[in-house]
C-alpha cells in the first residue's frame, strides 16, 4: 500500500516538474515576443516614425501634386545668366469633390463674364456637348421611342444614343449661342479636360492684371478656381546659343508622345513639363524642380503637405560673349559671301567650334544656315549641325594619315618623295593641287601634298605601284586607317553631352583607289565636333578628351551660386597608341602649315602662334531634293590650335559647298579664311 502511494507521489512530482518546465518555456517565449514587439514598436514609433507617418497620410488622404515646379537656371562659365524663369499669371480650376454638372456650368458663365478666352478654338462638337448640358429635355426628345426601346433591349449602347443626339443637333439650334455662351462653353470644356483631380489651366497667355485680380476677389463663389503664378523660360541673350539650350514642353502639352515611355519610367506624369531637346533634355533630372504636394480634404479643400522647390542651377562651359561674337561673325560672313563672292550657288551653312584641348570644354559652338525667302537670304540657327551634320574633311585629316604611315612603318621621319601625279588603270590622274617636286614629310603637311599620302596608303595596303596599271591592295588597310583615325575621334561618337550625336559616315566600298581617297579625307565623312576632337587630340599630345558643356551644378538659391553639387572633371576617352616622337613630328609639320607658303598662311595671325591643317574637299549636294546627290561642290575646313608650344585653344571652322565643283582654287571664296581670322582674333581679345 505504501509502495503504491510512493509511486503515485513520484508520478505527481514528475508531472509537476514537466508542467513547471513547460511553464518556464512558455514564459521565455512570451518574454521573447515581448522583446521583439518592443523593438518593433521602437522601430515604428521612433526610428521609422516619419516613413510610416507619410505612409499613413498617403493611405488615408488623397494626395495630389501641383503643377510642374520652376526649373533650374542655366549660366555660362563666367556666371552670366543664360536661362531663367519668369512668372506667368495663371487662372486654373481643380474639380471639387461632389460638385454637380449644373454648378460647373453656372461657374463657367460666371467666369466668362469676368475674363476673355479664345473661344474660337471651340469645335462644333464641343458646342453641341455644351448644348446638351443646357437642353437635356430637348436632347432626349431627339431620340425616337423605338430607339429608347432598343437601348433597353441592349441593341443600342448609351454611346450610340449620345452620338445620334449629337448628329441631330442643328446649326440653327447652335446659332442661338452668343459670344458669352461660347466663352462659357470653352471654359466648361477646359474645366473638364484630362484627369478629374488634376489642375486645369483656364487661362495662361496674356492674363491681364484686372482679370487676375477679379478672379482672385471672387474665389469664394467660384469653388475649385484659383489664381497662381506659373513660369516660362526666359532667355536674356535672345537667340544666342538658343537651339543648344533646348526647349521645355508647355503645361498644356505635357510630355510629348515620343518621349512618353522614358519619362514615365522615371516617375513623371503625362502632364509634367519636361525638357524636350538638347541641354534641357540632356540635363532634365538636374534642372527638374520638385512639385508642391497637396492633401485633398473631404470638403474639396487643398492643404500643402510639402512645398515645392526650383530645380538645380547648372553652369556651362560656354562663354556667352564669345559665343555671341562667333554667331555674329558666321552670320555676317555667310550673308556677305553669298552677295559678293562668285560660284557660291550652293553655299548655305557654316560651323565653328572653339574648344579647350586640355579639358574638352566647349567654349563656343555655332552653326548658321542660309535660306532664300522671297528673293532674300535669311539666316537661321543651325548649331545642332555641329554634332549631327557631316562634311567631307579633305586634307584637314592628313595629320592622322601621317600617323598611320609612321605607326605602320610605311612612312619614315624625313622621308623624301617626289610629288608627281599618280595614274591608276582606267582612272584620271590623281594629283596634288600643285606639283611640288621632291618634298619630305613635314613639307607634305605644309603644302598639303596628296600624292605623298597616296604612296603611304599604297604601302599600308601592301600594293606595288606602277604607272597606269591596276592597283591591288589588302582590304584590311581600310580597317587600319579607321582604327587609328578613331583614336583621334574620327568616325566614332565624341560622347559630347548632347542627345542625337551622329558618328559620321563610313564608305562601304573597298575598291583600291578609294583607300587613296581615304588618306586625303575624300572618302569617310565626319561631323564638326569630331574634327574638333581630332585636332584637340593632336594639340594636347595624344589624349582624346570627351567634349562637354556641363561645367558645374549648384543647389537652387535666391542669391548667387554658392553650394556646388557637382563639378565636372576632364575625361580621357583614350590615349593615342603612337610613339610621341611621331606625334611631335606631325605637330612640327602642322606649325609649318601657317608659315609663309603653307596652305594655312593668313588664316590665323602669326601673333597667336597657330598650328593646324586646312582642307579643301570635293563634296556633293542634292540640288533637286530627291534624296540623291547630283552636283559636285567644294567644301573647306580649318582645324587649328594655338599657341603651338603650349596649346590652350582649338579652332574648327567648316564651310560646306563653298564653291561649285568646277571652280578653280584661285576663284574659290575665302570665307573660311575670313571666319578663321575673325573668330581667332575675337578669342584672343577676350582671353589675352
Amino acid at each position: 500500500m505504501r509502495r503504491k502511494r510512493q509511486g503515485v507521489k513520484t508520478k505527481n512530482k514528475s508531472i509537476t516538474k514537466v508542467i513547471n518546465r513547460r511553464y518556464q518555456i512558455l514564459m521565455a517565449v512570451v518574454f521573447l515576443c515581448f522583446i521583439v514587439l518592443t523593438v518593433r514598436l521602437y522601430q515604428i514609433q521612433v526610428l521609422n516614425h516619419q516613413e510610416y507617418k507619410e505612409a499613413v497620410i498617403k493611405l488615408s488622404n488623397n494626395i495630389v501634386e501641383g503643377s510642374t515646379a520652376p526649373r533650374g537656371r542655366i549660366y555660362d562659365r563666367n556666371g552670366k545668366l543664360l536661362v531663367d524663369n519668369v512668372p506667368v499669371k495663371i487662372i486654373s480650376y481643380k474639380k471639387p469633390i461632389g460638385i454637380k454638372t449644373g454648378r460647373e456650368v453656372e461657374m463657367a458663365y460666371q467666369v466668362a463674364n469676368l475674363i476673355s478666352v479664345p473661344f474660337q478654338k471651340l469645335t462644333e462638337k464641343d458646342l453641341k456637348e455644351f448644348w446638351i448640358l443646357n437642353h437635356a429635355q430637348e436632347a432626349n426628345q431627339k431620340i425616337a421611342p423605338e430607339e429608347w426601346k432598343q437601348l433597353e433591349e441592349r441593341k443600342l449602347t448609351v454611346e450610340e444614343i449620345h452620338d445620334r443626339i449629337i448628329s441631330r443637333i442643328s446649326l440653327e439650334e447652335l446659332e442661338q449661342y452668343q459670344d458669352l455662351d461660347r466663352e462659357a462653353a470653352y471654359i466648361y470644356k477646359l474645366m473638364n479636360d484630362g484627369y478629374s483631380f488634376s489642375e486645369k489651366v483656364i487661362k495662361k497667355d496674356q492674363v491681364t492684371d484686372e482679370e487676375y485680380a477679379i478672379i482672385a476677389e471672387n474665389l469664394t463663389s467660384l469653388e475649385g478656381f484659383s489664381t497662381r503664378l506659373d513660369w516660362e523660360r526666359y532667355y536674356p541673350y535672345g537667340d544666342t546659343f538658343r537651339s543648344i539650350l533646348g526647349n521645355v514642353s508647355s503645361s498644356e502639352s505635357g510630355i510629348p508622345m515620343e518621349l512618353k515611355e522614358s519619362y514615365l519610367a522615371l516617375g513623371y506624369t503625362l502632364s509634367d513639363r519636361v525638357g524636350i531637346s538638347y541641354l534641357e533634355q540632356q540635363y532634365e533630372t538636374l534642372l527638374r524642380g520638385k512639385k508642391t504636394k497637396y492633401k485633398v480634404g473631404s470638403n474639396g479643400s487643398y492643404e500643402v503637405v510639402e512645398e515645392g522647390t526650383r530645380g538645380n542651377d547648372i553652369v556651362l562651359t560656354i562663354d556667352i560673349e564669345l559665343q555671341k561674337e562667333v554667331e555674329r561673325i558666321l552670320e555676317e560672313e555667310l550673308l556677305s559671301t553669298k552677295k559678293k563672292d562668285k560660284y557660291t550657288d550652293y553655299l548655305d551653312r557654316g560651323f565653328v567650334v572653339i574648344q579647350d584641348p586640355n579639358t574638352g570644354e566647349i567654349l563656343a559652338m555655332a552653326g548658321k544656315q542660309l535660306k532664300e525667302e522671297n528673293g532674300e537670304y535669311k539666316v537661321y540657327d543651325y548649331s545642332p549641325g555641329v554634332i549631327n551634320s557631316i562634311v567631307t574633311p579633305g586634307s584637314s585629316v592628313k595629320a592622322a594619315s601621317h600617323i598611320v604611315g609612321y605607326e605602320t612603318g610605311n612612312l619614315k621621319i624625313g622621308e623624301v618623295r617626289n610629288d608627281a601625279c599618280v595614274k591608276l588603270a582606267a582612272t584620271p590622274l590623281k594629283c596634288s593641287h600643285t606639283m611640288y617636286g621632291n618634298i619630305n614629310d613635314l613639307e607634305a603637311l605644309k603644302y598639303s601634298s596628296n600624292t605623298y599620302q597616296f604612296h603611304t596608303a599604297m604601302k599600308v595596303g601592301g600594293a606595288t605601284y606602277r604607272y597606269g596599271t591596276a592597283l591591288v591592295i589588302d582590304e584590311t588597310a581600310f580597317d587600319t586607317y579607321r582604327r587609328i583615325f578613331s583614336e583621334f575621334g574620327l568616325g566614332v561618337k565624341t560622347q559630347i553631352d548632347l542627345p542625337n550625336e551622329t558618328d559620321g559616315y563610313k564608305g562601304t566600298s573597298r575598291q583600291s583607289g578609294l583607300l587613296l581617297d581615304f588618306a586625303i579625307g575624300q572618302y569617310d565623312n565626319y561631323t564638326p565636333i569630331q574634327l574638333s576632337q581630332y585636332i584637340s587630340t593632336v594639340a594636347n599630345g595624344g589624349k582624346r578628351m570627351k567634349p562637354y558643356l556641363l561645367k558645374a551644378v549648384y543647389e537652387p538659391t535666391k542669391e548667387k551660386l554658392t553650394n556646388v553639387v557637382y563639378q565636372a572633371t576632364p575625361t580621357i576617352l583614350n590615349t593615342l597608341s603612337v610613339d610621341s616622337i611621331y606625334l611631335n613630328r606631325v605637330k612640327e609639320g602642322l606649325k609649318m602649315v601657317f608659315d609663309r607658303g603653307g596652305t594655312g598662311y593668313g588664316f590665323i595671325s602669326s601673333t597667336y602662334q597657330p598650328a593646324g591643317k586646312t582642307g579643301t574637299s570635293q563634296s556633293f549636294v542634292d540640288t533637286d531634293l530627291n534624296g540623291e546627290i547630283d552636283t559636285e561642290t567644294l567644301s573647306t575646313v580649318l582645324v587649328a590650335y594655338a599657341p603651338y608650344n603650349q596649346p590652350k585653344v582649338t579652332f574648327t571652322v567648316v564651310t560646306p559647298n563653298v564653291a561649285t565643283g568646277d571652280t578653280s582654287f584661285l576663284q574659290m571664296s575665302k570665307i573660311n579664311n575670313r571666319i578663321s581670322q575673325k573668330v581667332s582674333q575675337k578669342y584672343f581679345e577676350i582671353y589675352k
